[in-house]
């Protein structure tokens, strides 16, 4: 029974912490219609999950360099 509310919990903080996000940036869900209608209107429905992929692992990418510094940032300090 504990295990079961420990998940319940996890998912309602998920689910908080996506909608905190949204938020965030001042969207409520009218607005969030908007730009999905106008998404599938300019480009089309079969190439928004493909656009999802690609702005997923660019935005991945990102975070994994911000993580770990490149070799090439780690040169450049060793030379200062």
């Amino acid at each position: 029974m504990a295990d079961s509310l420990d998940l319940s919990h996890q998912c309602l903080y998920l689910i908080t912490d996506a909608l905190e996000e949204i938020y965030m940036f001042g969207l409520g869900w009218p607005e969030i219609a908007v730009v999905a209608i106008v998404a599938i209107l300019i480009f089309g429905p079969k190439k928004i999950p493909e656009l999802g992929t690609a702005l997923g692992k660019t935005l991945r990418g990102f975070k994994e360099e911000m993580k770990a510094p490149s070799e090439e940032t780690n040169q450049e300090e060793e030379k200062q």
